[in-house]
């Protein structure tokens, strides 16, 4: 269609390639099976309204229907001289005649519908993202309590600074990564309103009933400001914000695991079927995957950038650099945060901590240095006093084992007062105050159940928009087979205003 009756020829072949692309027919399969369910929900709209005809409404439910059985494959070689879109609703008319193909933009435009499909693509991803958080929490959480006892050092400024455990600390993550996913549920308050009846920027005269359209479209409610629904994209933005802090969380997860991982370290092992060798050193177990995970956060993040550069200066109408180009840049870093939520599962559920050396290295470094400081103040010393004298302790005893390690009987040697916490999973038990490790079920509820809230939320939100599509699917088989009855075909047909 080059005559668009205010434009007789469309842009130039090279020019159209560039603007629009040259789709593959799974591409648009993709983009065309969420178009052509706000299409649907449209016609029944429109003739429940009736302002369309009964044979209008069933012949372009009819042929959506077939289409989209087909997988749209009508459509895998036409061009597309104005973009997709158009070319189906070309190939609709073509089909169709103009009588009755002409009528599907009765009361909408591309730009609401751009934006509604947009959303439900988001809605689509995010529950999907959900999904997948809600179970690399339930992940770290079950390895959390296998590995509870497990003692190790936790380390500040990369040097041995106090005794905890293997769980307590995935359980931490969990608890950071838990925060994160609660982000992004609240950003979901951004995918309620279906901005189907907002037209080209300013809503509609004809008595459209953009409600029925957004309730069966899965949404809650229509748009209530026109150009706020068309010019707004914010959602996606927070979306990836979102995103973004998870993939910040699981980066410094990954950072650990792979240090963990080394020969000098050796407080992890991962299976064969998670590391990778070299190709000149035939010694090597390199944990490759942690890689992709820590520069993951770079994929995710780089696409809010490029968003919010897109969006900025955009005037608040339809834009396409807001619609189009920022939106566009908003995908792949989406995608690439789940696929490393995903890549954390099977690390995280992989990884085995070899307890021996990680107890070594806890007594080795000393860890229980802040216990014994604080059983001098349960005796009545000043803390900064026990600080000084503990750490005036380990510098002689160091000196005297001439930088080999003093183990942990240095404790009962010195300080035969504070002897039961030499053993760092004593001094681990102590800490029961301020959420330590010592109080590790508190901290697990926590997590767990903030994390039956967000999967029952999930599963509530799963269940609505199933609930929604069937009333669709409802609505459309029975408009087709003429049995459509409703409150709005008893209405008289709409007359224009005077």
């Amino acid at each position: 269609m080059s005559d668009t009756g205010r434009i007789k020829e469309p842009i130039g072949l090279r020019t159209q390639r560039q603007i629009y692309g040259e789709p593959t027919p799974a591409e648009i399969a993709e983009e065309l099976d969420r178009t052509t369910l706000v299409d649907l929900a449209h016609v029944v709209m429109l003739r429940e309204r009736r302002l369309i005809e009964p044979e209008a409404a069933v012949a372009l439910a009819t042929l959506i229907e077939q289409l989209r059985d087909s997988r749209f494959a009508a459509l895998a070689d036409a061009r597309m001289p104005r973009g997709l879109y158009l070319a189906y609703e070309q190939y609709l008319t073509a089909e169709l005649g103009e009588d009755i193909g002409g009528v599907l933009h009765t009361g909408r435009s591309r730009n609401d519908m751009k934006a509604t499909v947009t959303l439900t693509r988001l809605r689509e991803w995010l529950l999907t993202f959900l999904q997948e958080t809600t179970r690399l929490v339930a992940v770290l959480l079950s390895r959390g309590r296998e590995y509870r006892d497990v003692v190790m050092p936790v380390h500040t400024h990369y040097q041995a600074a106090m005794p905890i455990t293997y769980g307590y600390y995935l359980t931490g993550v969990a608890a950071g990564l838990t925060r994160e996913i609660e982000s992004a549920w609240d950003s979901a308050r951004g995918l309620r309103r279906c901005p189907m009846g907002a037209g080209a920027v300013a809503g509609s005269d004809l008595p459209i009933d953009p409600a029925r359209v957004a309730a069966l479209l899965g949404f809650e409610e229509p748009p209530v400001h026109a150009l706020d629904a068309i010019a707004s994209r914010d959602v996606s933005l927070r979306l990836l914000a979102d995103a973004t802090g998870v993939a910040v969380v699981l980066s410094r997860l990954g950072t650990d695991l792979q240090l963990w991982s080394t020969e000098e370290f050796g407080f992890i092992q991962f299976p064969d079927r998670l590391v990778g060798g070299s190709s000149a050193m035939p010694q090597k177990r390199n944990a490759f995957l942690l890689e992709h995970v820590t520069a993951a956060v770079g994929r995710v993040s780089s696409s809010w950038v490029g968003a919010v550069t897109a969006m900025k200066g955009a005037p608040f109408t339809n834009s396409i650099e807001v619609g189009t180009e920022a939106v566009g840049l908003a995908w792949p870093g989406l995608r690439a945060a789940t696929d490393v939520v995903q890549l954390g599962q099977v690390l995280v559920s992989g990884a085995r901590p070899r307890p021996g050396r990680m107890r070594q290295r806890a007594v080795e470094g000393i860890t229980t240095a802040t216990a014994v400081a604080n059983r001098l103040v349960h005796d009545g010393m000043p803390f900064r006093t026990a600080h000084h004298t503990v750490g005036a302790a380990i510098r002689e005893l160091l000196a005297d084992a001439g930088g080999e390690p003093i183990g942990s009987d240095w404790v009962a040697r010195r300080f035969p007062a504070a002897a039961k916490v030499a053993d760092p999973a004593v001094a681990v038990s102590l800490t029961d105050a301020g959420g330590g490790p010592g109080d590790w079920q508190r901290g697990f509820d926590d997590v767990y159940g903030r994390l039956r809230v967000l999967r029952d939320g999930t599963l509530r939100e799963l269940t609505r928009l199933t609930a929604a599509r069937a009333e669709l699917d409802g609505a459309v088989g029975a408009l087709r087979s003429g049995r459509t009855v409703s409150d709005r075909q008893k209405e008289d047909r709409w007359t224009p205003r005077r």
